[in-house]
Formats: structure tokens, C-alpha cells, sequence
């Protein structure tokens, strides 16, 4: 059956220590699909302007993602200009934010999309997010992730929705902005409390925190010696989670450490390279790979 992602396929002009790249297809969604697309069919929802290039598109194609319902609007496709220095690859400074054709979208679907059953709502407006979640009939199992815009812009949507949904992606300072709490084993809970029976809490390099209520766990980051572009790096980490929930279409612990393990290998990858250089060539075989170091760097003694 597969999976629907909504979120933004955005243009992202992206300058780290490594060097500066213009024009790369970047977005929420488009991250998330090319990482879930390893485990499961992915049907990406979006929006872009009539500037958006074609090669983009066909290359999402090519990569078997599902793209009928990313409407080309006229207008201008959202943009993202932002830099990493060299003493914190953890945070984004965004330059310019051109939001173009997101400003006035809604989502729309096929009537075999409407019919699916796992639905991951990538960063989005919260009420962009709750529109679609309305169209789809029977959503069986729901992701959501959010970001500080709209802690700070859209609060009481978010809140809203979260009510709605079954997981819950976000990073530590999210947590901490939606609960007001700095544990993050408390803000876990309280999250968990707002509607999500799962929380995911990523933690960048120092890797990922779960609470599942009746279980918790934590994994660290893979060793990444040369960080090149952090960029989609939360979006890959949520594709590989979410699709490899989807693929095994259930939800309980085993499934949960397991998502979270093929979810950092993910990203480990995405770092690497800037935009989708390392993860649109990815092979199940490479991440196979990577995936044993991984098991070996976390065993206990």
C-alpha cells in the first residue's frame, strides 16, 4: 500500500565550510521520500512554482517516488538560503526564506491516496498538515513532525493536531519550547500526554531518545568523521523511521529500535554529502553495511 508524506520541495541554497551550492532540491518532504523510499512506496505531496526545474521532478521519479500529487503552480517555489559555520554544523542560520506558492496551498489528492493508511505530516503549517490529514478516509497509523515557526506562529493548530495523530518527530529544542520543560525525559512524557503514544526525540550528533510510554531508549549518533551539509539530515532520519514502520506495519518496541537504528544509519549518510548527494544513490546493500559498524560501535561490553 505504501505511504503519503506531505511537506515542502523547496530550492535550498546551502553554504557550509565545505563549500556553496545554489538551487539543490531540498524540502521537507523531498528529504523524507528519498529515505523512505528504501523501505516502502512513497507517495510525496507538495507544492512548487512554475521556476521549479523539470530535472528535479524526473530525478524524484526516477528514484521511484510517487509525485502526481505535487501541484506546479504559477508563482515561485519555495526557497531556503541558510549557513553552517564551522564551530556549530549543528545549527542552521537561515539568510532568506522565500515562502512563494506555500503561502496560499492546499493540499490535494488522488482518490487511491485519499484510500492510504500511513500518513507522515513533514514540517508544514500545522493547518496545512490538518487539511490533509481531513481528505485521507482511513489514516491507520500517523506521523507528525513541526519545527519553532510554528511552536511560536501556530501553537494552538499544532496542539490541535497533535490530538490526532500516533508519532511524534522532533528535535530537543522543540520539546523543550512545546513543554517548557529542559529534561528531556520529562518533556518526553509530557509530549506524549498532547496525543502522540509515540515520541521521538532527536537529538543531533548525540543521537535520538524514544518513549514509547510503556518503554524508552536511546541510541547516540553514528560517527561521522567529515560532516559536509547537515541540511534534510532530521527529514532523512524521520523517512527512514517511519518508512521501515510502515514496511513492517506495526508499531511495538522491536519495530520502534529498529526504525530508530535504520533511521540514524540515514542520516549518517546524509551529512556526508550536500543535499541528496549521498542519499539518492544509497543501496540497501551500503546501508547494510553501515548498519553492522553501527551495532558493533553501540554494544555493550
Amino acid at each position: 500500500m505504501g505511504l503519503l508524506v506531505l511537506g515542502t520541495v523547496a530550492l535550498d541554497h546551502v553554504k557550509t565550510p565545505s563549500g556553496t551550492k545554489k538551487g539543490m532540491l531540498g524540502g521537507s518532504a523531498a528529504h523524507f521520500s528519498m529515505s523512505a523510499r528504501l523501505f516502502d512506496d512513497v507517495h510525496m505531496v507538495g507544492v512548487v512554482g512554475t521556476d521549479f526545474p523539470k530535472l528535479h521532478l524526473d530525478f524524484l521519479k526516477r528514484k521511484g517516488i510517487n509525485t502526481a500529487s505535487v501541484s506546479i503552480v504559477p508563482g515561485k517555489t519555495f526557497r531556503w538560503n541558510g549557513e553552517y559555520k564551522a564551530d556549530d554544523l549543528n545549527s542552521a542560520i537561515t539568510l532568506e526564506t522565500e515562502i512563494g506558492v506555500l503561502d496560499a496551498y492546499a493540499p490535494q489528492l488522488t482518490e487511491q491516496q485519499k484510500n492510504m493508511g500511513h500518513i507522515f505530516l513533514a514540517n508544514l503549517a500545522p493547518a496545512v498538515q490538518e487539511r490533509l490529514l481531513k481528505i485521507v478516509k482511513k489514516p491507520q497509523l500517523v506521523g507528525l513532525d513541526t519545527m519553532n515557526l510554528w511552536i511560536n506562529t501556530a501553537l494552538k493548530d499544532l496542539k490541535r493536531l497533535m490530538k490526532n495523530v500516533d508519532l511524534m518527530i522532533l528535535n530537543d529544542g522543540e520539546s523543550r519550547m512545546l513543554t517548557g520543560e529542559r529534561n528531556i525525559v520529562v518533556a518526553a512524557k509530557a509530549l506524549r500526554a498532547m496525543g502522540p503514544c509515540v515520541v521521538v526525540i532527536k537529538k543531533g550528533e548525540h543521537g535520538v531518545y524514544v518513549d514509547g510510554g510503556g518503554f524508552r531508549f536511546a541510541y547516540p549518533a553514528y560517527p561521522v568523521e567529515r560532516v559536509v551539509d547537515p541540511t534534510g539530515a532530521g527529514d532523512t532520519f524521520a523517512g527512514g523511521f517511519f518508512g521501515y514502520l510502515s514496511k513492517s506495519k506495526k508499531v511495538d518496541e522491536k519495530t520502534l529500535r529498529r526504525a530508530a537504528v535504520y533511521g540514524t544509519v540515514l542520516a549518517s549518510f546524509n551529512v556526508e554529502g550536500f543535499g541528496m548527494g549521498r542519499t539518492a544513490p544509497l543501496t540497501m546493500k551500503e546501508i547494510e553495511k553501515r548498519l553492522k559498524d553501527y551495532h558493533h560501535f553501540c554494544a555493550l561490553a
